[in-house]
């Protein structure tokens, strides 16, 4: 009896503290990466099963989102992406994100609880060889690559990606050559 008492206050403890991490802000902040890196060229189905390679993108800024419906900051940064991809719709710039190891209808099924159905491509990474290529060691985690398709900010955790300071620097990219 007396392992369950004191175990009780861990138990609470982590409660809270999960409590207190789900109610945090996201973050706007991403890491340059300075210089730029290049990163390998990629296709992969979206939801539809049409594929999506990363080269035919170039001379856009594109923003590579690595996430799971598993994952709460995931699912707590994908308003603010969509938002984000409204924003900037009438420029060259695109949002891939890129669902880690679920099914399309799985997917589908936790797009349809969302406020927004996201209008950018939503790929699937079925056994995260792409985000093994990215170097991606956890959920979520965001790059931002230039024009010419090379990682110059990266991002781990969830963001708020409706955040003026993200705005800028994707209109940075934008408007470098």
């Amino acid at each position: 009896m007396k392992h369950r008492f004191t175990s009780l206050p861990a138990a609470l403890l982590l409660v809270l503290s999960a409590v207190a991490v789900a109610g945090e802000e996201l973050s706007h902040s991403f890491a340059r990466i300075d210089p730029p890196r290049s990163v390998p060229d990629f296709s992969l189905a979206d939801m539809d099963g049409d594929p999506h390679a990363l080269q035919d993108y170039r001379g856009k800024v594109v923003l590579v989102n690595f996430w799971a419906t598993w994952c709460p900051p995931c699912r707590r940064e994908m308003p603010a992406l969509e938002q984000l991809y409204l924003k900037l719709a009438d420029q060259p710039f695109v949002v891939l994100a890129v669902n880690q190891w679920e099914d399309a209808d799985h997917v589908f099924a936790y797009m349809g609880d969302l406020n927004v159905f996201p209008s950018f491509p939503i790929l699937f990474d079925p056994e995260s060889k792409v985000s093994a290529d990215f170097g991606v060691k956890g959920l979520p985690t965001s790059f931002l690559l230039d024009k010419q398709g090379r990682v110059v900010y990266r991002a781990v955790g969830g963001r708020a990606f409706n955040h003026p300071e993200v705005e800028q620097a994707i209109r940075e990219l934008l408007a470098a050559e």
